[in-house]
C-alpha cells in the first residue's frame, strides 16, 4: 500500500472529533485508508445488500457490531443509520470512534450535515498526488507520461492500461451514480456532455454552449454539471473579486480532478499524442491545479485557489490566497522557458502591488531557479514537488 498523505491528518483529527468521513471519488484508495487507519476495528461495507438492509430494516443492532468503533464505507447507501450513530456517539463521549466513508458526495453531504453536525470532520481523499507517487517510486519518468495515466490507484496496483481502466470506470461509476441521482434517460447525451466538458477543462464554463452543443437545455446542463462536481469528476475554480479598478470575467473554470480521465475522455490513447495535442496546455494546466489541491486537501485544508481575468484578457491561472495577500502562479506545458512566460505575472504583480507576493511560474521542464523576482518551478524537478 501506498502511504497516503492525508493519513497524518485524519490520525489527528480522531483525537478532536468522534467521527471522521472521507469522501472523494470512487477508486480513489477511501476504504483501504479508513481500514489502514483501523486495522484493528472492525469493517462493514454498505455497498453489501445484506449488510445495508441489516443497517436500514434495524439501525441499532447493526450499529452494535462496533462497541469500539470501526469503519463504515460507503455509507450513503444507508443514510438512516446516521441519525442513531449521532445517539450513539454523544452517548458514549469517546473521540475517534468511527471513520465513515462515501463516494457520492451529494447523498452523504445532506444526510450528515442534518444528523452529525459537530461530530465528525470531513476529509477529501483524490487520486494520488505526485507527492505520494514520488515518495513510493512509482512517479512515471516524463511527466507527459504522468498526466496521460493520472492518478488512480488501481492503475498503479494492478497490470492493466490506463484506457481500459479508464473505460470500465466511466461505465461503472460515473454512470451509474448519474443515473442513481438524476434518473438519466439519455444515457448517450450524458456521455457526449461528459466528453465536451473534458474538451474544455481549463477554460470558462459557459453553459448557454455546452447545452446548445449536446442539444439540451440550460436547466439540464446545470444540473449534469454539479453531479459531476458533487461525483468528484468535475471542480470549478471560481475568479477572485480583487479588480484593482478592472472589469472582471465571473464566470468559473472548469477542471477535471484527474488528468488521465479528461485524456481518456478525448481519445488520447498513448502519451506520445499530448506533444502535440491542440489541447496539452489545458491538459497540462488540469494536472497542475489538481495537484496543488491535494497538497491542501491532504492536509485537510481548504485550497484558497481562485483565477483572475479582466476584460480585456489579462489572466493568471491561479491565485493563491496567503494570509490576507495573493499568490500569482502561471502555468506554462512548454519545456523551454521563454520571455513571454512571465508577461501575464509581471503585469498582474504591477497592477496588484503589495498584495502580490513570491510571483511563480510552473512549467513543463525540468529546473528550478529564479528570475527577477519570479520562482521559476520545472514540473519534472522532483525536488520542487512540495513548494506550497
Amino acid at each position: 500500500m501506498i502511504k497516503r498523505d492525508v493519513e497524518d491528518s485524519i490520525r489527528s483529527l480522531l483525537r478532536g472529533f468522534p467521527i471522521v468521513t472521507i469522501t472523494g471519488p470512487r477508486q480513489s484508495g477511501k476504504t483501504t485508508l479508513a481500514r489502514a487507519v483501523f486495522a484493528d476495528k472492525p469493517y462493514l461495507s454498505l455497498e453489501d445488500p445484506d449488510v445495508r438492509l441489516a443497517a436500514i430494516e434495524d439501525p441499532r443492532s447493526f450499529l452494535s457490531r462496533f462497541p469500539e468503533g470501526g469503519v463504515i464505507d460507503e455509507v450513503q447507501r444507508a443514510p438512516e443509520i446516521l441519525s442513531y450513530l449521532q445517539t450513539l456517539v454523544d452517548g458514549d463521549r469517546r473521540m475517534g470512534l468511527f471513520i465513515l466513508t462515501g463516494s457520492q458526495h451529494f447523498g452523504l453531504m445532506s444526510g450528515i450535515t442534518q444528523s452529525l453536525a459537530g461530530r465528525t470532520a470531513f476529509v477529501e481523499l483524490l487520486p494520488f498526488s505526485r507527492s505520494e507517487l514520488i515518495r513510493a517510486g512509482k512517479e512515471p519518468e516524463a511527466s507527459d507520461q504522468a498526466i496521460f495515466i493520472g492518478g488512480y490507484p488501481p492503475i498503479y496496483d494492478r497490470d492493466i492500461s490506463p484506457q481500459a481502466w479508464f473505460a470500465s470506470y466511466v461505465t461503472a461509476y460515473v454512470e451509474r451514480d448519474v443515473r442513481q441521482v438524476l434518473k438519466v434517460q439519455e444515457l448517450e447525451t450524458f456521455q457526449r456532455f461528459v466528453r465536451l466538458c473534458a474538451g474544455r477543462t481549463g477554460g470558462i464554463l459557459n453553459l448557454s454552449s455546452l447545452a446548445t452543443e449536446c442539444g439540451i437545455t440550460h436547466n439540464t446542463a446545470k444540473a449534469w454539471i454539479s453531479v459531476l462536481q458533487t461525483s468528484y469528476i468535475i471542480f470549478l475554480l471560481r475568479p477572485h473579486e480583487k479588480n484593482f479598478n478592472k472589469r472582471l470575467v465571473k464566470s468559473p473554470k472548469l477542471y477535471f480532478y484527474d488528468s488521465g480521465l479528461v485524456c481518456w475522455l478525448l481519445g488520447i490513447r498513448e502519451d506520445a499524442q499530448l506533444e502535440t495535442h491542440p489541447l496539452r496546455g489545458a491538459i497540462f494546466e488540469t494536472y497542475i491545479i489538481s495537484d496543488l489541491k491535494k497538497s491542501y486537501l491532504n492536509r485537510a485544508e481548504v485550497p484558497p485557489f481562485y483565477f483572475w481575468r479582466d476584460s480585456n484578457g489579462l489572466e493568471v491561472d491561479l491565485l493563491v490566497e496567503q494570509i490576507g495577500r495573493l499568490m500569482p502562479v502561471e502555468i506554462k506545458s512548454g519545456r523551454t522557458v521563454t520571455r513571454d512566460f512571465f508577461t501575464g505575472l509581471t503585469r498582474w504583480t504591477y497592477l496588484a502591488g503589495e498584495a502580490a507576493v513570491t510571483p511563480t511560474l510552473i512549467y513543463g521542464g525540468g529546473e528550478s531557479y529564479q528570475h527577477k523576482g519570479i520562482r521559476v518551478i520545472g514540473v519534472e524537478d522532483p525536488d520542487s514537488v512540495n513548494w506550497i
